[in-house]
């Protein structure tokens, strides 16, 4: 059995990891850091500790009646998407560790395709 980096929980729900192929399992969120933990496979877990997190990107829809995912970018290893039942819960319990200013919103498509075709932001959004 896994050991959890949490001594305190704030929230546990159902939630997905897309990481590859998506993985159905649990989402907790506590004072230690973010944890997800895969239903079928036990050895199938991420933790990530709060002072691990650089930034949450949360993809907002219709003027924010609705969070299809989130992700949070790591310092070191890059980023982890999630999605979950009531998303709005799992990031009111994060903002409690993360700073809000550090909790930001992803570009909508037609952001990226702005930044696609103006000249001189190419190469920064390439990278």
């Amino acid at each position: 059995m896994v050991q959890s980096i949490n001594t305190k929980v704030d929230l546990v729900i159902a939630g997905n990891s897309h990481l590859g192929l998506t993985d159905y399992g649990k989402i907790m969120i506590g004072d230690k850091g973010f944890e997800f933990y895969d239903d079928r496979n036990v050895k199938n877990y991420i933790q990530i500790p709060w002072d691990e997190v650089d930034s949450v990107i949360v993809s907002v829809m219709f003027k924010g009646k609705w969070i299809p995912r989130y992700a949070l970018k790591t310092k070191k290893n890059g980023t982890y998407a999630f999605s979950s039942k009531n998303p709005k819960k799992v990031l009111r319990a994060i903002r409690k560790y993360v700073k809000p200013d550090h909790i930001v919103r992803s570009l909508s498509f037609f952001d990226v395709l702005k930044r696609a075709f103006k000249g001189k932001d190419r190469d920064s959004y390439l990278k």
